[in-house]
């Protein structure tokens, strides 16, 4: 696999995935909001309708493309003592008020799959008498990292509550083969410093916007611009955000759904003025222009003129109403093709208005079951049920993890 991610839009051909198992229903609802969970979830309805969304994804990439189950990828790397013995460390030294160090013997004696459930579920029946809180936040695979071009950018979580997925991810990169040709060119930031994937969008193979948000520091976002910028990239918007639980990531109120088209949450994106600072290399440093807003950004640095779709349509309440459930968080498998919850139906409906046919899970998977799907000239917005996972606080972007897309 060659990992390369050069456009938010490109035809989808490898992506990670997670589809939420028991460590969703280990969560308590007197610590849903330290688990970062705004209600709890019914587990068995929340895997069903992530399955239905993967139905999807194989319907519409190519032949060759490939979904990889993340829990799988750990699982493989766990294989080598060296994986292990790295993890085990990490874990150690990052979780030091969970006194791991007392357990250190009995977690290396883990096999590797009861190693990995500890870390996930937060217990182990071979581990008597010792738990940690569970990390349903797996399911948001975006959060961990994002491969940006050919390099990929290690995320540093915000919250603890993300710590344990962040030392997989880490894990992973470090000795899984899919990550060999990307482990030198790997982003890292410094332990102060947070950046999450959520607020990480590749607009072009020069562009590349970061969100300065509730997850994502100024000093993270200024030490991976500065990384992207030494690697190649020519500009790195930095779009300042609200700070808040309803637009923890720039994903959660802007996403693109073509080349040039983007569904957008109008209060926390375009009725907001000179919140976009454009970053960019010169002479080995970085210069700095304020810009008045994204979609001006966006049409400079890209030279072609860009399309808002309103999330929620033209009426107010309906826009808070559906950025809340995610109408703003679609996730593009090809220019033009995009998948999101289908309750958002007024989003679904300004779609219409913009030429997208609308159409479900079920239509979309009927039509094409017998045919290569073929994105040419097609623009298509595919709603399915998302009733459960919803209340994770996360869509179709954030449940996904691009990690090669190709020109179609």
């Amino acid at each position: 696999m060659n990992l390369s991610v050069k456009s938010e839009t490109d035809l989808l051909k490898g992506v990670i995935v997670h589809t939420p198992g028991r460590e969703v229903s280990l969560v308590n609802p007197e610590l849903k909001d330290e688990l970062l969970f705004d209600d709890i979830i019914f587990e068995e309805d929340a895997r069903r309708e992530h399955l239905d969304m993967l139905k999807i994804f194989k319907t519409a990439m190519p032949e060759d493309g490939t979904i990889y189950e993340i829990t799988d990828l750990f699982l493989e790397c766990l294989q080598t003592e060296e994986a292990r013995t790295f993890a085990i460390e990490k874990l150690i030294k990052r979780l030091t008020e969970e006194n791991l160090h007392t357990i250190e013997q009995q977690l290396r004696q883990l096999e590797s799959k009861d190693l990995l459930r500890f870390i996930i579920d937060g217990s182990s029946d071979a581990i008597k008498g010792f738990a940690m809180l569970p990390t349903p936040n797996m399911l948001f695979t975006r959060d961990l990292a994002a491969v940006v071009g050919e390099s990929i950018l290690l995320s540093r979580p915000a919250k603890k509550a993300r710590v344990r997925e962040a030392i997989l991810m880490e894990t992973l990169i470090e000795f899984h083969p899919l990550f060999a040709d990307a482990r030198y060119k790997t982003i890292k930031t410094a332990e102060q410093e947070s950046i999450e994937g959520g607020d990480v969008m590749v607009a072009s193979e020069n562009v590349v916007l970061i969100g300065m948000s509730e997850r994502t520091s100024f000093s993270g976002l200024m030490t991976a611009a500065g990384k992207l910028l030494s690697q190649g990239i020519e500009h790195v918007l930095a779009v300042d955000i609200p700070k808040q639980r309803s637009s923890m990531h720039l994903d959660t109120i802007f996403t693109f759904t073509n080349r040039d088209e983007c569904i957008v949450f109008p209060p926390a994106i375009t009725e907001r003025r000179d919140n976009v600072v454009a970053l960019t290399s010169q002479n080995g440093s970085i210069s700095a222009e304020t810009l008045p807003s994204v979609k001006r950004a966006l049409e400079e640095r890209l030279s072609r003129e860009f399309t808002f779709i309103k999330c929620g349509g033209e009426q107010r309440t309906n826009q808070f109403r559906e950025q809340w459930t995610d109408g703003a968080n679609v996730f593009a498998l090809a220019p033009g093709i995009i998948v999101g919850y289908g309750r958002n139906t007024n989003t679904f409906r300004e779609l219409g208005k913009h030429g997208y046919e609308l159409i479900n899970q079920h239509e979309f998977i009927e039509e094409y079951k017998d045919q290569p799907f073929d994105p040419t000239n097609k623009k298509i917005a595919i709603s399915f049920q998302g009733h459960e996972l919803c209340r994770g606080r996360g869509g179709a972007r954030c449940m996904t993890m691009p990690i090669e897309r190709v020109t179609s």
